[in-house]
């Protein structure tokens, strides 16, 4: 059976410049959609519940604000079975640039609606509506941009190539605390009144950039290959359901250990700094700045050492050290001191690093070209219902109902837990023939 790659292009020189172009496009793709995600979890803990849900009491505001965050991540298993089913029917390209137009335009409406103070209940109605309108964007954003990019790159480093599209979030999440950081010192006292603003309009911006970058790649070779053969699902999202239910479940509780204790990293710890610990807003948002940048090396590091040991044997160690900061963490920020906070903030995201590098190839890797897009979207995408979601929803609520952090780090270890057990039940391909083992399995080639 030949390569894929061959059927599509025999050129080496411009089969590299392919690969090169994928990574590109996925990386700066997904760093663009996430910078709009991580943008609107920011602002949910720093001003949101003040604009948009001003007459509430300030914790119930805080829910308030949470829980339209909750809702992009509900959104997003809808996403991914909508684009899932387009992904592997209509190729990854195409839908690509589809996900990135939908999550562009609704974060740069939000940077454009009116508050509460001018139209009441409606605001945070619209919000709402926005925000489902991005979490259906990511929800497909992500399973296209770790295909566009493994699926051109060499079998042999699928977790280096898969981790590029991975690089987006702390990409994102870097931009989207460089623009806070940057508007909070150069609006001042007015940030509230149009400072929040412009980073959400300026996502317009972002968006032409990346059209422009994702319009030069052409589709992958193993979707070109299964569309030339005439291998594509007519249901994809029916079918993998009925073929690779296993795998979707597990994907889901996979993600566990790196996704609930990831946003309460990133933005629960923000609500919890400037309203617990009272500190300075500005601060907490510099040290997760920091952390997204250590990051962009660590994710593509994880990612490469998964191709050497092993997808599973990876993540393991995340989950397991994950497991093992959980209370640390928490006796770091609840010092006060600024340097323990600052730590413990940046160290937070090393273990999550150890499972986010590997984790999109452990996935993609066990669902058939024909369903990958649509199963390891899916698989993803519903651990955001389970836990990335409700993670800052459950941490606030615990800690209101018992006064302290403990309760947040048993349920850190909880997740941890959990995920161990379900990635010692999922397969680890990392040197499997993906395209030889489909073929044998169901066309017996």
């Amino acid at each position: 059976m030949p390569n894929p790659i061959e059927l599509v292009i025999q050129n080496e020189k411009e089969y590299r410049s392919q690969v090169r172009k994928a990574a590109i496009a996925s990386t700066v793709g997904t760093a663009i959609e996430w910078y709009d995600f991580f943008l609107y979890g920011t602002m949910a803990a720093l001003i949101f519940p003040k604009l948009f849900f001003p007459k509430s009491d300030p914790y119930v505001g805080v829910l308030e604000a949470f829980t339209t965050f909750f809702l992009g991540f509900a959104a997003r298993p809808i996403g991914a079975a909508i684009f899932g089913h387009f992904g592997d029917r209509i190729g990854r390209k195409a839908t690509l640039i589809i996900t990135l137009l939908l999550m562009g335009i609704s974060s740069t409406v939000i940077g454009l609606m009116p508050t509460h103070d001018s139209i009441g209940v409606w605001a945070p109605v619209l919000l709402t509506v926005l925000r489902v309108c991005q979490g259906l964007g990511v929800g497909g954003e992500w399973g296209g941009s770790v295909l566009m990019s493994m699926e051109w790159g060499s079998q042999k480093r699928r977790g280096l190539m898969a981790s590029w599209p991975q690089m987006g979030v702390p990409l994102g999440l870097l931009l989207s605390s460089l623009m806070v950081t940057i508007f909070i010192h150069l609006s001042g006292s007015q940030f509230n009144v149009w400072g929040w603003r412009i980073p959400f309009i300026l996502s317009i911006v972002l968006v032409i950039i990346g059209l422009f970058i994702r319009l030069s790649v052409l589709e992958t070779p193993f979707f070109a290959n299964a569309l030339k053969e005439k291998r594509i699902a007519r249901q994809p999202v029916l079918e993998v359901f009925k073929q690779n239910p296993k795998e979707i479940i597990l994907s889901a509780f996979v993600r566990l250990s790196e996704q609930a204790p990831f946003y309460i990293f990133i933005t629960f710890v923000i609500s919890y700094g400037t309203g617990t610990l009272h500190m300075d807003r500005g601060f907490l948002v510099n040290a997760t700045t920091v952390g997204a940048l250590l990051s962009l090396f660590s994710v593509p590091l994880f990612g490469h050492l998964s191709d050497r040991i092993g997808r599973k044997k990876m993540y393991i160690w995340g989950s397991v050290l994950t497991l093992l900061f959980a209370f640390p963490y928490f006796g770091m920020l609840n010092s006060g001191s600024p340097i323990l906070v600052f730590l413990a903030i940046v160290i937070s995201l090393i273990p999550h690093d150890m499972q986010y590098g590997p984790q999109a190839a452990l996935i993609a890797e066990n669902f058939p070209t024909h369903l990958r897009y649509s199963g390891a979207s899916i698989g993803y995408q519903l651990a955001s219902i389970i836990a990335g979601g409700p993670a800052p929803l459950i941490a606030a609520y615990l800690l209101h109902t018992f006064g302290s952090s403990t309760a947040i780090s048993w349920y850190m270890i909880a997740t941890s837990v959990i995920s161990l057990i379900a990635v010692s039940m999922l397969k680890d391909r990392t040197r499997t023939d993906i395209v030889k083992e489909f073929n044998e399995n169901h066309f017996g080639i």
